[in-house]
């Protein structure tokens, strides 16, 4: 059963309840009986093991590849298109 996160309007009280998906949500603070709020907050969630990012579902192939298309290499583009500082001088 999920807990919730609950603080009061009225007086600030929090607190924790371990309630069912089918139970309603409380309303009455148990310390003073004012309006209570329901609390949202980030879930741990950690993506750990296989089958979590795309290249672990690709089979690898004979060659050692991962499978999937490689990308073009930018280190013989990149130095054709830059120019050395003495040629740029001239």
């Amino acid at each position: 059963m999920p807990t919730y996160a609950y603080a009061c309007k009225n007086c600030g009280h929090r607190f924790d309840a371990v309630q069912s998906f089918a139970d309603a949500a409380l309303t009455e603070c148990p310390e003073c009986g004012g309006a209570l709020r329901k609390q949202y907050g980030s879930i741990g969630v950690t993506f750990n093991g296989s089958g979590f990012y795309r290249t672990d579902s690709r089979k690898a192939t004979a060659s050692g590849d991962s499978g999937g298309a490689s990308a073009p290499s930018s280190t013989s583009s990149s130095s054709e298109t830059k120019a050395s500082p003495a040629a740029a001088g001239s």
